[in-house]
């Protein structure tokens, strides 16, 4: 069957590109279209963060001792709040200062030896009156991010370090050309497109390299891209959400009123599905390869079979993923919401919630087109780089032929 399936393909096959033309004939254009959009869409007049002379004074220190006291009392079926006191805390500067400790719902506890951020506000004497605000997380995200790191390293090794880049490139993109594009008033659909386009590009190839592997990869990332950013603007649009849901959402609308909050909600759509976009299509146009190389006689449709089996235990994973993500992240809501007995009905229709379900269907729609269409292309390509090998092996004597290194060994000659 498999030798049948070759001679068949044989003159079909036609004249193919080599690898690298293949790939730069998908990443100069990309690239271009990329560059372009970012030029367009570069933040001019993004507004930024003021700190007015009134406003109250930061500073960090070190608790040096707590003394504790009874906390006032509360009226009748109130909580009675715990944890009140006075704290010594030695700021940065050398300066001891006496303030209360923080108490109620959701303050942080403080011990001696804590260090712990302050804000000063000016008193009638003209002096400062600190209060404690916060703790200081700096040296154990540090220690975290540090080991983080040497994990990846130490498992991934050069593969690790390119990982590690691209996830540098990751946080810049996000930071100084799409957060600040979207305050300074661009589309923010069209700058998490292009956003998302510059991030692939550069995390695919900088992580997997300049392969026809990665280059499929790309090309299914960029169609399914497509088809989500095209099925969330349709869906937003029907389910007629606004993108203010929740209070971080209606005080930026407040205070940015030139961010198109819709607009906002689609972004974070695109940008959000593409992590796992990446994930999807490279494990598909992998698996085609490696597939390729262990069966020579596989054809198009044997490896389109074989890795689309592949793909679908794959997206059940990450389907069970995506779900358990969201109901995560949304868990004090649920919570908020079962206590105060509102009916199911109308806790999954309320904006808040549609717009979490909204977004984890798109994403997983998006997920699923990924599926046929990489592993589409990897396959296609795959069987026509194996007909083209066996081509000249008729012409041969007869005998054993050791394995080609690679299913597109054909393309680099």
């Amino acid at each position: 069957m498999g030798g049948h399936h070759h001679s068949h393909d044989a003159p079909t096959a036609g004249p193919l590109p080599n690898a690298r033309r293949l790939t730069l004939l998908l990443l100069i254009p990309a690239v271009l279209a990329t560059v372009l959009g970012m030029l367009l869409l570069w933040p001019r007049d993004a507004p930024r963060a003021d700190h007015p002379a009134g406003g109250p004074v930061q500073a960090q220190g070190v608790v040096r001792s707590i003394t504790p006291a009874e906390c006032a009392p509360v009226p009748q079926g109130e909580v009675q709040p715990t944890g009140c006191g006075t704290a010594v805390v030695r700021l940065a500067g050398g300066e001891e200062v006496s303030t209360e400790l923080p108490y109620g719902p959701g303050a942080p506890v403080i011990e001696s030896g804590d260090r712990v951020n302050l804000m000063g506000l000016e008193n009638d004497g003209g002096g400062l009156t600190y209060s404690i605000s916060d703790h200081q997380r700096s040296r154990e995200l540090w220690l975290l991010g540090v080991a983080f790191a040497l994990a990846v390293i130490a498992f991934g090794r050069w593969r690790g370090v390119t990982a590690l880049a691209g996830l540098a490139v990751t946080f810049a993109v996000l930071l100084f050309f799409i957060v600040p594009a979207i305050l300074d008033g661009r589309s923010p659909m069209l700058v998490a497109v292009v956003g998302s386009a510059a991030i692939m590009l550069t995390v695919l190839y900088l992580t997997h390299g300049l392969t026809i592997t990665t280059t499929i990869a790309v090309a299914g990332t960029l169609a399914s891209l497509v088809i989500t950013t095209v099925l969330a603007e349709v869906t937003v649009a029907a389910v007629h959400l606004t993108g203010v849901a929740d209070d971080t959402s209606n005080f930026l609308s407040i205070t940015q009123g030139e961010v198109n909050m819709r607009g906002l909600l689609l972004a974070s759509i695109v940008i959000g599905s593409l992590g796992v976009l990446d994930d999807v299509t490279v494990t598909q146009s992998a698996t085609v390869t490696e597939l390729a190389l262990a069966n020579p006689a596989y054809g198009f449709r044997r490896l389109y079979r074989a890795a689309t089996r592949i793909g679908r235990a794959h997206i059940a994973s990450v389907i069970n993923t995506i779900v358990l993500a969201y109901a995560g992240a949304s868990l004090p809501l649920m919570l908020l919401f079962a206590t105060g007995g509102t009916p199911v009905g109308e806790l999954l229709t309320g904006q808040l919630i549609a717009q979490e379900l909204v977004r984890s269907a798109v994403g997983t729609i998006g997920l699923i087109a990924a599926v046929p269409i990489t592993t589409a292309l990897a396959a296609l390509f795959a069987a026509r780089a194996a007909a083209r090998t066996d081509r000249p092996a008729a012409e041969e004597t007869p005998g054993p032929r050791p394995p080609a290194e690679s299913p597109w060994a054909a393309f680099e000659k």
